[in-house]
């Protein structure tokens, strides 16, 4: 039985900004190809046993394969009943020869499928805050390569029409010329285009290294090789291309610039990550944490069958009560097992877990540390009372200790998961990073998020910018060699995200608007 291809465009680079339809067709697929500017992020929505294959020309590298063998493995595969995703830069259809890889799967009769994607002909400019049409500069688009095919002259380019384009009331978009912005517009003003047209030049469009460039016509050439600006870029060329002095938005961003990794599980990472996308950083998933089950769950499953017998449950993580509530449904028992045992979480994300349980919450510190839960409980509520702790397998135990010492007839800690350290195929390339000083910050949530990342990275981490939730988490960061340049004093994702950016808005040194 023969399987489909589908040729989809993953956007100008940013992960966020392939389409709906091309997100779930990534999601299914069981083979991808997919070309050097594809975001390694937009990769991992891919399923876990997908085949990774790319087939792009990185910087300074002849292709892996020719276009004509691309071609034949994705026939290979499609016949072969797998479901091909063919994944390229911006559009599959825009100087992305997705034509002729449809025509080639026609040829061979295999059913394709053409996701279209945001083309960087289109994207580039409105990230750098150039509008390709306004009706004052310009009222329709010409989309040209700088580069002829190999084997054919410079004359073999549409030149009249380029120039033609960029100078009666259009505006003139060239893909691919990164490296031939000289020769380009001296060529276009040898057509007649006036120097003084409005002109620009933006690099890696929607990412932390974005650089816009805006000049004229006569002198974008040298603007640009001052900013030591090259590919990939896109170059616009016409009256509109002068609006991005004023509208220029990207550049101007919080966090814009800057490379930030987090950290967290991969099933916590996201909402964190979307903040800060969000704010204008590029964001590098890295989990170095993940959760299994603890190596016994009998303490667990005593402290369930005894749930009514305590008179407070204290969950120190969002975690723990997922754990917990899981565990209680294998076993067939439901929230009614809990009796009229009181509630403490240690902050407002293991309060807003457990109220997605309908678990109402009595006690929660205003300092969502371990410690404090004992102050927010009081001694009133602490002597005499029996109370359960269902936390991670391993953990500090300065909250039992201080709930004993307060009283407490009986503290029982029942292991709910464990936290281990996960295989992170990427740990070779954010060394490398790490390494070129690419990274602007790191942040961390836990201890158990700085000594895994240190073991992963080894010597490279030593002295990265480290942003962290918590003194605990700060001395743990430091004790391993990392700069800690930020440390949240509101224990929370959102207070780590507020810290990080104040920290960039003290700094002077950030990236400048478009010129």
């Amino acid at each position: 039985m023969s399987g489909k291809v589908y040729l989809v465009g993953a956007g100008p680079g940013a992960p966020d900004l392939i389409t709906v339809r091309g997100l779930q067709v990534l999601a299914a697929a069981q083979v991808v190809f997919y070309d050097s500017l594809v975001s390694a992020e937009l990769l991992k929505q891919a399923p876990p046993d997908a085949e990774l294959i790319h087939v792009g020309r990185r910087a300074g590298t002849a292709r892996p394969f020719d276009q004509a063998e691309i071609n034949r493995l994705m026939v290979e595969r499609a016949r072969g009943g797998q479901r091909v995703v063919r994944l390229k830069g911006g559009d599959p259809f825009i100087f992305g020869r997705g034509g002729e890889e449809a025509e080639a799967l026609r040829a061979a009769a295999i059913e394709f499928e053409i996701v279209p994607g945001v083309t960087s002909a289109i994207s580039a400019p409105a990230f750098a805050g150039i509008p390709l049409t306004h009706r004052e500069y310009g009222s329709f688009i010409t989309i040209a390569t700088g580069q002829a095919e190999p084997g054919t002259p410079d004359d073999a380019l549409p030149w009249t029409e380029m120039a033609r384009a960029a100078s009666n009331g259009g505006t003139l978009v060239v893909l691919m010329a990164a490296t031939r912005i000289g020769p380009l517009m001296s060529r276009l003003i040898a057509m007649g285009v006036d120097g003084a047209t409005p002109a620009a030049a933006i690099q890696w469009a929607s990412r932390a290294a974005q650089k816009s460039v805006i000049a004229t016509a006569a002198s974008l050439a040298a603007e640009a090789e001052r900013a030591a600006l090259g590919p990939p870029a896109v170059v616009v060329v016409g009256p509109c291309a002068g609006l991005g002095r004023e509208l220029g938005w990207c550049e101007r961003m919080p966090l814009f610039g800057r490379r930030i990794v987090v950290t967290r599980a991969a099933d916590q990472a996201e909402p964190f990550a979307r903040r800060l996308r969000l704010l204008g950083a590029e964001v590098i998933e890295f989990p170095t944490i993940a959760f299994a089950s603890p190596s016994s769950t009998a303490a667990l499953d005593r402290a369930i069958a005894e749930a009514s017998t305590f008179d407070w449950i204290i969950f120190t993580s969002a975690r723990g009560v997922t754990a917990f509530i899981e565990r209680m449904r294998l076993l067939g028992r439901d929230l009614r097992a809990l009796g009229g045992a009181a509630i403490a979480a240690i902050g407002p994300a293991t309060a807003a877990r457990l109220q997605d349980h309908a678990l109402t919450v009595a006690a929660m510190p205003t300092e969502y540390r371990a410690e404090a839960i004992v102050d927010a409980l009081g001694p009133d509520r602490i002597g005499g009372k029996r109370i359960l702790i269902p936390r991670a397998e391993v953990a500090r135990e300065i909250l039992p200790e201080m709930l004993l010492q307060r009283g407490a007839r009986e503290v029982v800690i029942a292991p709910a998961y464990r936290t281990v350290s996960p295989s992170n195929p990427d740990a070779a390339k954010v060394a490398e990073m790490a390494a070129a000083g690419a990274l602007a910050l790191v942040t961390f949530t836990s201890s158990s998020t700085v000594t895994n990342f240190c073991a992963m990275l080894g010597e490279a981490a030593r002295g990265l910018a480290a942003a962290v939730i918590g003194p605990i988490t700060a001395a743990t960061a430091r004790a391993a060699g990392l700069a800690v340049v930020i440390e949240a004093t509101d224990y929370t994702v959102e207070g780590l995200t507020a810290a990080i950016i104040e920290h960039f808005a003290r700094r002077q040194t950030g990236p400048p608007a478009p010129r």
